[in-house]
C-alpha cells in the first residue's frame, strides 16, 4: 500500500510530509528545501512555473505570476495569467501537483492519497473547493484538516503524557486561526475556534507598503494600478525589513523607481520597531476578536490556559509576540518550527487514517468552527417576515455530527419548499454566508404547517449535507452544499483536469536552474551599472543554453553564472529570499 502524505497548502509557503517508520517527516523539494512558495507563474513560451522560480519571477513581471490566491478558494474569483483565466482551486492543484511530484521522487513509488490541511475558519465552499483542487492534482484527497488542529497533533504526537488546556494561535500568510483545546491520555478534545479567512502575514507586509508610500505623498491602492512594477518591489524590500526587524532595531529600505528598479543612488527610508509595531496596531485589533471569541465559547479565561502555541510563519514579528505575551500572561511556545508544524500534523493524521501502530494510542475530536442552518420566515403579528436566520448545526459543535430541525410550511397547499443554507452567527440571514440550497418539492397540498424535516451532516472533513424530507410522505432531498468554483459536475470535473493536463511543465531536474535564472534576474538591478553588462551576458548564456537541451551546455553555463555572482559577491544560497513570512 503506498503512503499517505499530509500537505499543508499555504497561502505563501507550501509542503508535504510522510509518516515513516515511527515519525512524521518533512518532504524535500526539487530544490532541497522544505517550503515550496504557492506562487505560480507562465513565461512567453508557455512553460508553467512552481514555486522559487515562479517567486523570483514575480519581482521582476509580476503580471505573469499569482500568488495569495488560497484567499480566493471557495469564489467565483479567477485570475488572469498570461491571457489565460484560472480559478483558485486551478491554480492550487498546480502547486499540489509539484509537491505531489516531490513526495514520489523522495518515496520512489507514486502517491495517489493525501491529507490537506485548511484554515479552521474555511467555510464549505472553500473546503469542497481545495477538494476538488486535490482531485485536479490526481490526489484522493482522505481528509480535509484544520491547520491549528493539525498543529496541536505535531504536539500531541510528542508528549502524549500531557494533561493541560492550550490555545494555538495560527497567523499563516494569509489566514488567522486561533483553537483551544485539551489535551489529556492521549486524547486532542477541540473545544472552540475561530478566525478570520483574510488576515496574515501578507497584511502586514502590505500594511508597511502603505505607510511608507504614504510618507512619499503616494496612495497605495492607486500605486498596485499604475505602478504595479514599484509596489512589487516594495513589497519585496518590506518582507525583507519586517523579517530583519525581528533580530534588529532598525532597518534600511531602498525605494524603488515607478519602473521597479532600484538606481545606485535610491532614496531610502529608516523603519524601526516603533514604527512597524504602530503601523500593524489595527490588524493585532483584529486578532483580539478571535482569540475572545474562542474562550468565550469555550468558557475559559485567559488565566487558565497552560501553553500558547505559536503557528505559522508570520507569528515570528515581534508585535504578535509581544501581543499574545500580554494577552495571556505567559511566554509563548514555538518548540517545533512554525513554519512545518501544520505539515508535520498532517503526516500523523494521515497515519492515523491509515491505522499505524504508532499512532494507535492517540484520539482526536474537532469542532464545526461555525454555525449552520437555514433561511426561514416568522408571523409577527399577522404579518409574515422572512430572512431570519435558525441554527441547525451551532459553531464549536463536536464533529462529526448529523442533526434534524422540524420546520412547517406557512401557508395553504404549499407544494415547494425552498432550502436556502447560510453559514454565520447573524440572526438575519442577510448579514451571513450562503453556502447553497435545496428544493423540496412534491408536498401533498393541505392546511398550512405540514412538517418539513431537515437535516444536516457535517462530517471530518468538515463538508455539510442537506436532507429534507416532509413527514407525511419521507420522499427525502438530498444535497451536499457547495457553491461557486467549488460546485463542479464530473463534467467539468474532467475539464479541469484536461485543462491542467495540457499545460506545460519544466521537468522536476530542471527547478534548480529556472530559480537560479529567476534569481539572477532579480539580482541585475541591484548591482552596479559598470558591473551590469558582464552580469547579463553571462546570465544570457545560461538562458540560451537552457533551451538547447543539452545539459553539459547548461552545466558549463550555470558554472559560469554563478563564478559571476561570487565575483559580484552574491550567493544565491544565502541572498534574503523575496518572500512573506
Amino acid at each position: 500500500m503506498s503512503h499517505i502524505i499530509g500537505i499543508d497548502l499555504g497561502t505563501t509557503n507550501s509542503l508535504c510530509g510522510v509518516f515513516l517508520g515511527d515519525k512524521p517527516r518533512l518532504i524535500p523539494n526539487a530544490l532541497g528545501r522544505m517550503l515550496t512558495p504557492s506562487v505560480v507563474g507562465i513565461l512567453e513560451d508557455g512553460q508553467v512555473l512552481v514555486g522559487e522560480a515562479a517567486r523570483e519571477l514575480r519581482v521582476t513581471q509580476p503580471e505573469r505570476c499569482a500568488s495569495t490566491f488560497k484567499r480566493l478558494m471557495g469564489s467565483d474569483s479567477r485570475v488572469e495569467l498570461a491571457g489565460q483565466a484560472f480559478s483558485a482551486p486551478e491554480l492550487s492543484s498546480l502547486v499540489l501537483k509539484a509537491l505531489k511530484s516531490d513526495a514520489e521522487k523522495f518515496l520512489a513509488e507514486e502517491v495517489t492519497d493525501a491529507v490537506i490541511t485548511v484554515p479552521a475558519y474555511f467555510n464549505d465552499n472553500q473546503r469542497k473547493a481545495t477538494k476538488v483542487a486535490g482531485e485536479l492534482a490526481g490526489l484522493k484527497v482522505r481528509r480535509i484538516i484544520n491547520e491549528p488542529t493539525a498543529a496541536a497533533l505535531t504536539y500531541g504526537f510528542h508528549d502524549r503524557q500531557a494533561e493541560k488546556k492550550l490555545i494555538v494561535v495560527d497567523l499563516g500568510g494569509g489566514t488567522f486561526d486561533v483553537t483551544l483545546m485539551e489535551v489529556f491520555e492521549g486524547t486532542l478534545e477541540i473545544i472552540s475556534t475561530s478566525g478570520e479567512s483574510f488576515l496574515g502575514g501578507e497584511d502586514f507586509t502590505n500594511r508597511l507598503v502603505s505607510v511608507i508610500l504614504k510618507q512619499q505623498g503616494i496612495n497605495f491602492e492607486l500605486a498596485e494600478l499604475q505602478q504595479p512594477l514599484r509596489v512589487a518591489r516594495l513589497r519585496q524590500q518590506c518582507e525583507d525589513a519586517k523579517r530583519q526587524l525581528s533580530n534588529e532595531a532598525e532597518v534600511a529600505v531602498t525605494l524603488p523607481e515607478d519602473d521597479g528598479t532600484l538606481p545606485e543612488k535610491a532614496k531610502m527610508v529608516k523603519i524601526n520597531r516603533e514604527t512597524f509595531s504602530k503601523a500593524v496596531k489595527p490588524l493585532l485589533d483584529r486578532i483580539a476578536g478571535p482569540i475572545g471569541k474562542a474562550l468565550r465559547d469555550g468558557r475559559t479565561d485567559s488565566s487558565e490556559v497552560d501553553d500558547v502555541i505559536l503557528v505559522g510563519g508570520a507569528t515570528r514579528m515581534l508585535p504578535l509576540v509581544d501581543f499574545v505575551r500580554d494577552y495571556f500572561g505567559t511566554e509563548p511556545e514555538a518548540t517545533y518550527n512554525p513554519d512545518e508544524v501544520v505539515c508535520m500534523g498532517a503526516a500523523v493524521q494521515a497515519a492515523l487514517i491509515a491505522d499505524n501502530r504508532a499512532v494507535d494510542d492517540m484520539v482526536m475530536t474537532d469542532v464545526c468552527p461555525f454555525t449552520l442552518g437555514i433561511d426561514t420566515a416568522k408571523d409577527m403579528g399577522g404579518q409574515v417576515r422572512s430572512g431570519y436566520f435558525v441554527p441547525i448545526i451551532h459553531r464549536n459543535t463536536t464533529i462529526p455530527v448529523s442533526k434534524e430541525h422540524v420546520f412547517s410550511t406557512m401557508v395553504p397547499n404549499q407544494q415547494e419548499v425552498q432550502v436556502d443554507v447560510y453559514q454565520g452567527e447573524n440572526r438575519k440571514v442577510e448579514n451571513n454566508l450562503k453556502i447553497g440550497e435545496l428544493r423540496v418539492t412534491g408536498v401533498p397540498r393541505g392546511p398550512a404547517g405540514q412538517d418539513v424535516f431537515i437535516r444536516f451532516t457535517y462530517d471530518l472533513n468538515g463538508i455539510l449535507e442537506v436532507e429534507a424530507y416532509v413527514g407525511s410522505t419521507e420522499n427525502k432531498f438530498r444535497t451536499v452544499v457547495t457553491q461557486h468554483a467549488a460546485d463542479l459536475t464530473d463534467t467539468e470535473l474532467e475539464e479541469a483536469v484536461a485543462k491542467m493536463q495540457g499545460l506545460k511543465y519544466y521537468p522536476r531536474e530542471d527547478m534548480a536552474n529556472q530559480r537560479l535564472l529567476r534569481f539572477a534576474e532579480r539580482m541585475v538591478g541591484e548591482v552596479s551599472p559598470y558591473q551590469r553588462e558582464q552580469f547579463e551576458v553571462a546570465i544570457d548564456m545560461f538562458e540560451q543554453a537552457m533551451s538547447t537541451g543539452d545539459r553539459e551546455t547548461v552545466e558549463a553555463a550555470r558554472s559560469t553564472l554563478e563564478e559571476v555572482l561570487s565575483m559580484l559577491g552574491i550567493d544565491p544560497d544565502t541572498a534574503q529570499e523575496p518572500s512573506d513570512e
